[in-house]
């Protein structure tokens, strides 16, 4: 695919096209690689165990759901990026997980930018808004996205020129300043008995350099991610996680703790439900980088509890999640969603 400029150089904020949707290459799936991601971040039996997965909702191994979003990150940076001016993105506002990745699996990734906008505050970055749509072999959309993606103006606007509107989003309610105090992790709980307003303390974590930049080299290889001084550089101004990476970390401590309490519970005879999987995410946000030694403490609160009629023997719980860093600065939040077993069907 020929995606530069005439002369060549990188593609800037005024030559992507609305509407195109640009094709980014074509992948097939391991098992290995799926076992893998989900030993480093979502060590969940449906990830990690041929038999384990076919007892479960899915009936198979497959990919973790973030998991797939990282391979869809390679693919457009590999695809497209990587001839891109990119500067990064301050989020996502939608994932979609519609049918599993599996072993085997024949991906392409098409990039459509939906709508540009000049960002309010620095003449010379763009905003697009972008639909990222994994395609397996059978041509159905495995998984899809809807971002935002930061890039450089070749030409600054003028001052005086007004930007296009901005989209107007929800300001953050702080999980550390308001509610209830946090509780450290307990078992799973069937959806009846879960509480709107329960909350959660997970893990931390710190972010190390060579992590930093092993997950950026098979996942996110965009510059500010790998190269200190390309880094210094960038919006970002030091050497900072991708994003999907501070994702991945967030679903390790969830999982980890889930697992571990479980196991307990278990062991005393209490019964578990299942728990899984989940249809996505919304209102992904990175509001500041991650840098080198930075600690994230993560925090979730239930929010909502939606009834399925076309599931009535589970329900889909809704939980706020943030990450804070050590000076207690909110680097990261997403509201997750993941279906529960109930009790009892559930009858309209």
């Amino acid at each position: 695919m020929q995606d530069t400029v005439a002369g060549g150089g990188k593609l800037h904020h005024e030559d992507l096209e609305v509407g195109k949707p640009y094709v980014c290459g074509r992948k097939t799936v391991t098992k290995e690689e799926i076992i893998a991601f989900a030993r480093a971040y979502d060590p969940q039996p449906l990830h990690l165990d041929e038999e384990a997965a076919k007892a479960t909702i899915v009936g198979g191994l497959c990919a973790s759901g973030f998991h797939t979003c990282a391979i869809m990150m390679r693919m457009i940076c590999d695809g497209l990026l990587d001839r891109v001016a990119s500067l990064g993105s301050p989020g996502v506002d939608e994932v979609r997980w519609m049918v599993p990745v599996r072993p085997g699996d024949v991906l392409t990734t098409h990039y459509t930018v939906q709508e540009k906008r000049d960002l309010a505050s620095r003449p010379d970055v763009g905003v697009a808004r972008v639909l990222v749509e994994l395609v397996n072999r059978d041509g159905r959309v495995a998984a899809s996205w809807i971002t935002n993606q930061f890039t450089r103006r070749r030409h600054p606007s003028p001052a005086s020129s007004a930007p296009a509107p901005k989209r107007a989003r929800q300001p953050l309610v702080n999980l550390w300043d308001t509610g209830p105090p946090a509780l450290p992790p307990a078992a799973d709980r069937f959806f009846e008995e879960r509480e709107i307003g329960e909350t959660t303390a997970f893990g931390r974590h710190t972010f190390g350099q060579d992590e930093i930049i092993d997950f950026a080299r098979q996942f996110d290889p965009q510059p500010f991610h790998l190269d200190e001084a390309a880094a210094k550089a960038s919006l970002f101004g030091a050497l900072s996680a991708s994003g999907w990476h501070t994702a991945a970390t967030f679903i390790r401590e969830v999982v980890t703790a889930r697992m571990r309490t479980n196991g307990a519970a278990r062991a005393q005879g209490v019964p578990v439900p299942a728990v899984g999987p989940s249809p996505g995410f919304r209102n992904l946000r990175w509001p500041k980088p991650v840098y080198v030694g930075d600690t994230v403490e993560f925090r979730g609160r239930l929010t909502e509890k939606i009834d399925l009629k076309s599931r009535p023997e589970r329900g889909l719980l809704a939980h706020e999640v943030q990450g804070r860093n050590q000076n207690g600065e909110i680097v990261f939040a997403i509201t997750s969603q993941i279906l529960v077993e109930r009790r009892e069907p559930f009858r309209a």
